[in-house]
């Protein structure tokens, strides 16, 4: 069906007026007429009728209107649709993150971003840093916040805070609230995250760059929460996020362990492909992440 010579028909049947509909639609009389002939040859059906001054709509013609009418108004529903999607009001954001993003600092943001962008949804898709970086890869994500450094080809960086990484142990541990120096502490059994954990990846980093052994691994645990939980109910050490574990110093569940000139900080970034454009809700949500990590906006 020609749907420009539908649209003409619809406002003719509207408006009941050649002459007028013609004007509406900023084309000829002539050619609204041929419009509407090569319309009812095509669909095998008479459809207007002459009526004093205007034009009749034959029972085939009300019923074409009533549907047109339907179809022009989804059309307006997908323009304004788009519009919105085109300018940020509506859409979809999937967001891969790591653990101590996922939990510390996502939330609270997400929830200020959602009043701002209700018709948005958003999905959170935690795991480790490999696993971040992979659904940025396959375009499952379009942007991942993570914890670490890593540096990987067609993924671009844009560095959002730092977090510090505190050595914790037991509370009554004979190590808690000391300063001791690194072999010391390295003498001890630790818990640590799985393999791909950029918290685990700094930790054997470091052991490299002051030359000491690796640590020897007791329990691995995928995820903050279960290697804190284990350090808090008495086995090993751990060196992990000072952004997730403070409140659980502060309460006394886990004692830290202040080591001779060794300062960590593992920074916290935003990563994106560089060979994808971002979706208009994904580069919105960039800028406003980006300005309340930097500005420390409700942290």
């Amino acid at each position: 069906m020609n749907l420009h010579a539908l649209r003409v028909f619809y406002y003719v049947a509207r408006i009941g007026n050649v002459t007028k509909a013609s004007e509406e639609l900023h084309i000829s009389q002539p050619a609204v007429t041929q419009h509407i002939r090569k319309l009812e040859q095509e669909l095998g059906i008479k459809l207007v009728h002459p009526a004093g001054r205007g034009v009749g709509i034959t029972y085939a013609g009300e019923e074409l209107h009533r549907m047109a009418s339907k179809l022009f108004a989804v059309e307006q529903e997908i323009e304004h649709r788009m519009r919105d999607i085109a300018a940020g009001r509506r859409g979809e954001l999937t967001i891969a993150a790591t653990y101590l993003p996922a939990t510390e600092l996502l939330p609270k943001h997400i929830a200020t971003f959602k009043a701002i962008h209700d018709e948005i949804t958003i999905n959170v898709m935690t795991g480790n840093s490999e696993e971040a970086f992979e659904l940025i890869r396959n375009q499952t994500a379009e942007l991942a916040i993570i914890g670490g450094a890593w540096e990987l080809p067609n993924m671009r960086w844009e560095h959002l805070m730092d977090d510090e990484l505190w050595f914790i142990v037991p509370p009554g541990h004979r190590l808690a609230g000391r300063e001791v120096p690194l072999q010391e502490m390295l003498e001890e059994t630790f818990v640590i995250r799985e393999e791909g954990s950029s918290t685990r990846e700094r930790f054997m980093s470091m052991c490299r760059t002051y030359n000491v052994r690796q640590p020897k691994i007791g329990m691995q645990f995928n995820g903050l929460s279960e290697t804190i939980k284990a350090v808090s109910a008495g086995y090993g050490a751990n060196l992990i996020s000072a952004m997730a574990v403070r409140d659980f110093v502060e309460r006394g569940e886990v004692a830290r362990v202040f080591v001779h000139n060794i300062e960590l900080v593992r920074p916290i970034a935003l990563c994106t492909a560089t060979n994808t454009s971002l979706s208009p809700i994904a580069d919105e949500f960039v800028r406003f992440i980006s300005d309340r990590l930097r500005t420390g906006s409700d942290l």
